[in-house]
């Protein structure tokens, strides 16, 4: 079995995709798909984001200094896509797409009614990284679907039909292959 040796680029797939709402005061709420997403830190709970400079959401998220980070079950992925391929600047996507914006507790900008999680972020930092903006954002406020809370209280979010990016295509999350810590586990 052979390997070739490709120029430096971003392999590293599957990455969850979320759709981040963002709006200034006085405008019409914005959505953006975003993969470039990820956890960086879970004390304080925080997230990143890598956005174009020249996507409508980048000036808004930098002037507003907030944004909500809803995650995409399989019955956004097309909206998912949509919001993705299409420019704010043109469109009001909540419209086009039947979307709800949410209002949030903690900041301005609202979430997205229809994602089962919603995660209200306050930007700490912008790091100019080259082609893309990263956006470390302090969680302050997280939203969850009342319907897949379990009768314990539990949230149960892989129930929810979270999809996943991967190299240009999109992915509902399959079967269960283990829980953290299965392998160093004792057996009885």
């Amino acid at each position: 079995m052979g390997k070739q040796y490709w120029k430096p680029g971003n392999m590293l797939y599957p990455l969850p995709v979320v759709m981040a709402s963002c709006q200034r005061a006085g405008e019409r709420p914005n959505i953006i798909t975003l993969a470039w997403a990820g956890t960086v830190c879970s004390d304080p709970a925080m997230v990143s984001i890598s956005v174009r400079k020249e996507r409508y959401s980048h000036d808004i998220i930098q002037d507003t200094g907030e944004f909500v980070l809803n995650l995409v079950t399989e019955k956004l992925v097309f909206a998912t896509d949509f919001c993705g391929v299409r420019s704010g600047r043109d469109i009001d996507k909540f419209q086009q797409m039947h979307l709800t914006p949410l209002p949030s507790v903690q900041i301005s900008a609202p979430g997205i009614k229809e994602s089962p999680v919603n995660l209200e972020c306050r930007v700490k930092d912008m790091i100019p990284l080259g082609s893309h903006d990263m956006f470390l954002g302090e969680v302050v406020g997280v939203t969850a679907e009342d319907a897949y809370i379990d009768k314990s209280g539990k949230f149960q979010l892989n129930r929810t039909g979270l999809v996943t990016y991967s190299h240009g295509e999109y992915f509902s999350l399959g079967k269960k292959l283990g829980k953290f810590g299965y392998s160093v586990k004792k057996r009885k």
